[in-house]
């Protein structure tokens, strides 16, 4: 028997680093394009939750959604933008009720099963990313180039385009959203491990590993089509922060 390919798991793992990192890093860049810009504090904070506003809006909805689905008692609801304690920004909130772990897990991770199903329809259906990746894969340069030089013609481009950076830039699960699934993990883990005890191994590699395989494949797609808006975005954001420092002698600390 051979074994399963694990290339899937690579490549998820891959996209989501290096998207974490350019999120990260781009975010820092918006909020000090526009504190050099207005030198207000305030101002700055505003804009650069206005820009992301539809994702937040669709991260907060799913949990209170799933939340609802899952029979879980929700209380509290925001939008409003707000620096924590730690000096964190905290875009908004759902307030839900503790459960168990599973349905703790999954009103979690709510934002990035919405937010991966519309960022993933906007990428096929208006975007038409699918033939310009398949044109990339099969090595047919020509058609990939003619694909992106098509993309700014077509209608609405930039109204997608933007709707698919704010909803995969705010679709990632925060560290609230995160922690019930360690136990769930370990209960995950348990249960594997004893169907390997009970001989259910061969099995589980055949049938289950394959699936979970291309799975992993899809999902880590979906984080390097995000990882390409965030570099997109990357180097003009980084260029107007430094031409604006340099006009204003202003400079922007990252600490």
């Amino acid at each position: 028997m051979s074994l399963p390919s694990f290339d899937g798991v690579l490549w998820f793992t891959a996209c989501l680093i290096l998207l974490l990192f350019a999120q990260r890093k781009l975010h820092w860049e918006i909020q000090a394009f526009f504190l050099l810009l207005t030198r207000s504090p305030g101002a700055a904070l505003g804009i650069f939750s206005f820009l992301f506003f539809p994702g937040v809006v669709l991260h907060e909805a799913s949990h209170f959604l799933m939340a609802r689905l899952l029979m879980v008692r929700t209380g509290r609801f925001s939008l409003v933008p707000k620096v924590l304690p730690n000096g964190k920004l905290r875009l908004g909130y759902v307030e839900t009720h503790r459960s168990d772990p599973l349905r703790d897990s999954l009103i979690g991770t709510a934002p990035l099963i919405a937010g991966g199903a519309v960022v993933a329809y906007l990428a096929i259906s208006r975007l038409g990313l699918e033939s310009i990746a398949q044109s990339a894969f099969a090595g047919d340069w020509d058609a990939f180039r003619a694909g992106l030089e098509h993309l700014p013609r077509i209608p609405d481009f930039w109204v997608w385009f933007y709707l698919a950076f704010a909803i995969s830039s705010t679709m990632l699960p925060s560290a609230s959203d995160r922690q019930s699934w360690l136990p769930l993990g370990l209960m995950v883990v348990v249960l594997f491990g004893l169907a390997v005890l009970a001989g259910a191994g061969p099995w589980m590699a055949e049938r289950l590993a394959p699936r979970l395989n291309g799975f992993l494949r899809a999902v880590g797609a979906l984080f390097g089509f995000s990882l390409v808006l965030h570099l997109i975005l990357l180097l003009p954001f980084w260029m107007a922060r430094m031409g604006l420092g340099r006009l204003t002698g202003l400079q922007v600390t990252n600490e």
